[in-house]
């Protein structure tokens, strides 16, 4: 984890484009053609599922750090366009990538969308606004190849800015990754995220997601994978996602985010040491 400085690998990927008209054609073309060499849309060994809401910029950084992948494994990029209002498919029909529409809104019916249209036998889950280290792919898969393994998920860090400066973020970050080690012995489901996980299709398609507009879909797919598996940590830092820190400046300043934060993991971290009994994740 880089404490004081964002790691210098980002800035290939930090484009200065604010608008789709601003994006040259031969940054598409640059990407597309480390992907023709990687990417197999036939048969696929793994399906890298997105879900899009408006993210027709922050799309370039996402598949341009895939297309840097080192893999050997064939893998296909699927974007589920979730009802965008801007340009997004605009971008996404310039690269080379399949897509496709869900019209149900949230990530939930969005990542069934790519569940279903997937052509992997296994599916990593990424975000439309992250960045991915090329050791990503492999490590991911080899850690979910082994048969009592459902699940498995990365950690991730968050992007300094002019307003929040990588000292804190790292401040921050080290406090999430422990209360993940804590979580990760009974109630591993609720370390799992969309921007970073990996499942069977097979299974996933036998318990599929919430299909409402509500937030914990991964972790809802997790608690229903576990029936499969075992839930597995990969913490390597040499696949930890990098994402920018538009969830944390919700909550308003800095040390307001990480208060809240700190007062609701309180108030929960008993509820840590004990398994959360079977119950329906589709109506709860």
């Amino acid at each position: 984890m880089s404490f004081f400085k964002n790691p210098a690998w980002l800035t290939q990927y930090v484009y200065p484009y604010a608008t789709v008209d601003d994006i040259p054609e031969e940054v598409y073309a640059k990407i597309n053609q480390k992907l023709h060499k990687l990417v197999d849309f036939e048969k696929p060994e793994v399906s890298i599922v997105i879900a899009a809401w408006n993210e027709e910029v922050n799309m370039l950084p996402t598949i341009g750090s895939l297309a840097d992948s080192t893999t050997k494994i064939p893998f296909e990029i699927l974007v589920v366009n979730n009802n965008s209002t801007d340009r997004t498919q605009e971008v996404l029909d310039k690269l080379y990538i399949r897509s496709c529409t869900q019209t149900i809104q949230g990530c939930g019916p969005a990542r069934q969308m790519g569940l279903e249209q997937a052509k992997g036998k296994y599916i990593l889950s990424a975000d439309a606004d992250c960045m991915y280290q090329p050791e990503w792919i492999d490590q991911m898969i080899n850690a979910l190849r082994p048969d009592d393994v459902a699940v498995v998920y990365g950690r991730y860090s968050f992007i300094a800015n002019e307003q929040t400066p990588r000292w804190k973020l790292a401040i921050y970050e080290m406090m999430k990754d422990v209360m993940a080690e804590i979580r990760q012995f009974k109630r591993p489901y609720l370390n799992t995220l969309g921007m970073t996980m990996g499942y069977k299709t097979a299974q996933a398609l036998k318990v599929g997601y919430v299909m409402r507009h509500v937030r914990g879909e991964d972790g809802r797919l997790t608690f229903d994978l576990m029936q499969f598996g075992k839930v597995v940590q990969v913490k390597s830092s040499n696949i930890r996602v990098w994402t920018g820190t538009r969830t944390l400046d919700k909550d308003g300043s800095f040390f307001n985010m990480l208060g809240s934060r700190i007062v609701k993991e309180v108030k929960r971290i008993f509820s840590y040491l004990s398994p959360l009994k079977p119950h329906d994740t589709k109506t709860s």
